[in-house]
């Protein structure tokens, strides 16, 4: 179908037409990704890695990628395909595990799929709940729900026909999935955020949840009591961070209900002089004051400004993300103090002989690249290994300088085997820019703004590239 098509030309009747094609045309794409997905597996089988080098540390190995049942794939090779789609080596390697679950384990949804009767996304997220089945189990599940597959009713239908088939499959490993969820408990905060605000998530019994759930809505109605005017959610929120004090919490709470429960104000003042009943207890009860500065616990955050002439107006804070100045100022400002430091002077860092990288180096590389180098890498953890681009030179004269800005590129674990250890190649012409190939030509240029892929019959989309591809001329030939 011409994807060109001039869409203001036609009518809404051939609008919807058109509509309809190209949805199918993207059921076709993701049905051939899946397809690929599998080939590329059976091309990067066990054969092809050398039994002796794999024994070694870091080297390449055979992994299984699906559930049992599925071949094992030379693992690197989710890095290749990865880079190929424009995603994460993980995406990745999620893509061929669900692709090889659905052709081996899943054949009923699979036929399904390639007939476009389902969605790709429908029949991956089968594979992912059967992955720790046996095949038996697995064929069981694709029985029960390869015909509802196909969006006859609502997902969150679809999702418990799924589970629900899981655990039907075998009661007895249900029951121990179940004991092992209760093992699996957790309360953390959430990784994303979204303008200013973060989550927290906890995954505990339900009990837990329940007490929790309790003692914040009492809390939060403490708070209306008490003339907060605030939303219910909000009273909520300054709930927990009430409890964040026990001491305090059990203070507030202890207090409240003297407050609540004291006697009646006696009479008030008349011409004649009374005295109150010899039974009347004196009124007790005072009411109760949260300074709430004194709630607030001390917390280090890294926040990038940029003091230049060209103000954005907006922070990034590390483990957060982006904030405007206002937001700044309005909720962290009043509740925190600020240890101002310069940016480092990336280009006055001075190199060292020595392998082990300094920790000023570390901080410097982490301001200049926060993430990770290989094409499409996404972790952003200051933890992650500095890679020398160039293989430091060990022995007894080494090379003076090599541990320096412009020699390093932090990576994940996985990707710095790859690196070291895959046919992949990597350049960094100028400090923080990288040019990766892969083991069959193509080439990635990766720095601060993200990854691009550079075209071997295009021309490069912006001077920078340009530059970078004729200094990288050696490494394209």
């Amino acid at each position: 179908m011409d994807l060109t098509t001039d869409l203001t030309g036609l009518t809404e009747g051939a609008l919807l037409d058109h509509a309809e094609a190209v949805a199918r045309t993207q059921r076709e794409c993701e049905v051939q990704t899946l397809r690929i997905a599998v080939q590329h597996a059976v091309t990067n089988n066990p054969d092809r890695l050398d039994p002796a080098l794999t024994k070694l540390p870091g080297r390449e190995r055979a992994k299984r990628f699906g559930g049992v049942g599925t071949p094992d794939v030379a693992e690197f090779c989710c890095a290749e395909l990865g880079a190929r789609l424009g995603i994460t080596s993980w995406s990745a390697f999620s893509l061929m595990a669900d692709a090889l679950d659905l052709v081996i384990r899943l054949p009923r949804l699979w036929r399904r799929v390639e007939a476009l009767e389902v969605r790709a996304s429908y029949a991956r997220f089968v594979a992912r709940r059967t992955r720790d089945l046996t095949v038996e189990q697995a064929a069981y599940v694709d029985a029960r729900v390869a015909e509802s597959a196909d969006g006859r009713i609502p997902w969150s239908r679809f999702e418990a026909l799924v589970l629900g088939a899981v655990a039907a499959s075998d009661p007895e490993a249900a029951a121990a999935r179940e004991e092992e969820q209760a093992r699996r408990q957790l309360a953390n905060p959430t990784r994303s955020t979204e303008d200013g605000v973060r989550g927290f998530y906890v995954r505990a019994p339900f009990h837990v949840v329940a007490r929790l759930d309790a003692i914040v809505t009492h809390l939060a109605r403490i708070l209306a009591d008490l003339g907060d005017t605030d939303p219910e959610d909000h009273r909520r929120v300054k709930a927990v961070l009430v409890l964040t004090d026990p001491r305090r919490a059990a203070e507030l709470m202890t207090t409240y209900a003297a407050w609540r429960d004291r006697p009646e104000d006696p009479a008030g003042p008349t011409d004649e002089p009374t005295e109150a009943p010899a039974d009347e207890p004196d009124r007790t009860g005072e009411r109760p004051e949260i300074d709430w500065d004194v709630l607030m616990p001390t917390v280090v955050v890294m926040l990038h400004l940029y003091a230049g002439e060209d103000e954005t107006g907006v922070a990034r804070v590390e483990g957060y993300g982006p904030v405007t100045e206002v937001w700044l100022m309005q909720h962290l400002g009043p509740h925190a103090r600020f240890t101002v430091r310069p940016v480092l002077d990336i280009a006055g860092q001075a190199p060292v002989d020595a392998y082990e990288i300094p920790d000023r180096h570390r901080r410097a590389v982490h301001l200049m690249t926060p993430a990770d180098t290989f094409p499409w890498g996404s972790s952003t953890s200051r933890t992650q290994q500095i890679d020398h681009t160039e293989p430091f030179g060990h022995g007894a004269d080494p090379p003076a300088g090599q541990s320096g800005m412009g020699n390093y590129g932090p990576m994940s674990q996985f990707h710095h085997r790859v690196k070291t250890h895959g046919a992949w190649e990597v350049r960094q012409p100028f400090a923080g820019v990288y040019v990766w190939r892969d083991p069959h030509g193509a080439l990635y240029l990766v720095d601060h703004t993200g990854t691009r892929r550079l075209g071997a019959n295009a021309a490069p989309s912006s001077p920078a590239e340009l530059v970078v591809s004729r200094a990288l001329l050696g490494l394209a030939a």
